[in-house]
């Protein structure tokens, strides 16, 4: 199948590595070029180049912060300046979620809260508000934000407020942008294996004194396929979601966790 996507032009925002990075590989395999964003030089320039070796496109390492709005002005208007226009943006940079112990109702402060949706809601709206002009001009264009299924799920608070307020967010640009032909989607991943997920599971293992496959399997049968699901996984759903082929598919969310939980959604 032809995705339609040689020679589109995106931003990959958390592009230096995990899903993002996974991301970025994907569409510059259909012939996209790409312009990354992280907050450490180091790790992104060496994605941007083994991914640039491999596929043969432009990939481009920006040094932003979406927490910064000054920041997320530079990197967008440099992205378009240097790519020549942007068609397509993938909204993934968040702070970590559940990689420590989750805070209690009197554990959680107010910085917490506020860093937390600075980066991950505010910063997804900032990007958004910066590249849809880019995309108006276009004529064309796609946003997807990658959230997470605590969107739909109790047991962390700040987690769950945050992937739900992007969800609504992305309803309300899909109706605002979609007379421009732009098409907003949310990805809520679940557990999903990228290159930290092998000490994390080593660490369980030696904390609970079992095997790694123990553990491994263990963490599999929280959903229907009972496997971990892959941050390539993950990429392939917002390749197509980026593609011109998704124009039916805009407003809404996308569950990638593998069916995750037993609740009916429709």
């Amino acid at each position: 199948m032809d995705l339609e996507l040689t020679g589109k032009r995106a931003i990959i925002t958390g592009g230096s590595r995990g899903i993002g990075k996974a991301i970025a590989r994907a569409l510059a395999a259909e012939g996209v070029d790409i312009a990354l964003i992280a907050r450490n030089s180091g790790p992104l320039e060496e994605t941007a180049q083994e991914i640039a070796s491999e596929f043969g496109r432009r990939v481009i390492p920006l040094v932003g912060d979406t927490g910064d709005d000054s920041s997320v002005k530079r990197f967008v208007s440099t992205a378009a300046e240097q790519l020549g226009g942007i068609d397509i943006l993938v909204n993934n940079a968040a702070r970590p979620g559940g990689q420590g112990v989750v805070p209690g109702l009197a554990d959680i402060t107010d910085q917490m809260f506020n860093e937390d949706m600075n980066v991950k809601v505010m910063g997804y709206l900032r990007c958004a508000r910066e590249a849809a002009p880019y995309m108006s001009t276009n004529g064309w264009g796609r946003i997807i934000n990658i959230s997470g299924l605590a969107a739909r799920s109790s047991g962390t608070t700040i987690g769950s407020m945050r992937n739900v307020a992007v969800a609504a967010m992305t309803k309300n640009l899909a109706d605002e942008l979609g007379p421009n032909r732009i098409n907003v989607t949310v990805v809520h991943p679940g557990l999903t294996r990228t290159e930290a997920t092998a000490s994390v599971i080593s660490a369980r293992a030696d904390r609970e004194g079992r095997s790694e496959a123990e553990i491994e399997a263990q963490m599999s049968e929280n959903n229907s396929v009972h496997r971990i699901i892959d941050a390539s996984d993950i990429a392939n759903i917002v390749v197509f979601l980026a593609s011109p082929l998704s124009v039916a598919i805009t407003g809404d969310a996308i569950a990638a966790g593998g069916g995750v939980g037993r609740a009916i959604h429709y």
